[in-house]
């Protein structure tokens, strides 16, 4: 059954966006390659598509199309200065997008840096004690390597509109190790680097690991429990 809705996000850059329709109580995701139309989408464009669920995420919409009056209608001719001036919607984007520049803070790195200076620093200390294997160190580097690799496979697969990685997946990497990686991942990346929820529990990720860390360094009990399993 076709449903009716307007488009209340529209990014052009990552080609997806997000439809409104007082059928469905969270907005709509769609990408690009599920629109039918001659013309882009647009912010405040009325469509209709077919909503589907798939895989416990968000509805998407598929088959979406602008109203056939609006397809088919002939282009307007503009003179110059019309074509120069933006609408009203591109004013409201191009002014959200620079309040957004200027509000957000960027991440600091000096903190973090300092943090994975130290984790080296234990890992390796440990490692001297025989405390841990040698071949700890080469595990931690491809578990780093394969955390960064999971957030970059998640972050196309959000742009194309395929299967997303789990979420638990990436905090059960970061848990083992892989929390350097997933740093430099939502830094150079720019990806689950806003998102509040997510960075909590990356976080509690990282302090778990650190203190089981250094916990097993201090704890001659917890080092003789993980020892002797």
């Amino acid at each position: 059954m076709k449903k009716q809705g307007k488009v209340v996000r529209w990014d052009s850059t990552r080609a997806f966006g997000f439809i409104r329709s007082p059928d469905t109580p969270a907005d709509i995701f769609f990408h690009i390659k599920d629109f039918r139309g001659a013309a882009a989408p647009q912010e405040g464009m009325l469509v209709t598509f077919d909503e589907i669920h798939v895989g416990g995420k968000g509805p998407r919409a598929m088959s979406v199309q602008a109203p056939l009056s609006l397809q088919d209608a002939p282009p307007r001719r503009t003179n110059a200065r019309e074509a120069m001036t933006p609408t009203p919607a591109q004013s409201r984007t191009t002014t959200r997008n620079r309040t957004l520049n200027r509000t957000v803070p960027s991440r600091p790195a000096a903190p973090a840096l300092l943090l994975m200076l130290g984790w080296a620093v234990l890992l390796g200390w440990e490692i001297r004690a025989g405390r841990l294997p040698a071949m700890a160190l080469p595990i931690a580097l491809l578990l780093n390597l394969a955390t960064f690799f999971m957030y970059w496979v998640d972050k196309h697969a959000a742009q194309t509109g395929q299967w997303r990685t789990p979420e638990n997946t990436l905090h059960l990497l970061a848990l083992l190790g892989g929390w350097p990686g997933a740093w430099w991942a939502q830094a150079l990346l720019r990806h689950k680097s806003s998102k509040a929820s997510f960075l909590a529990a990356y976080w509690a990720t990282v302090a778990l690991h650190c203190l089981v860390l250094a916990g097993f360094l201090f704890s001659p009990q917890l080092q003789s429990l993980l020892l002797n399993r």
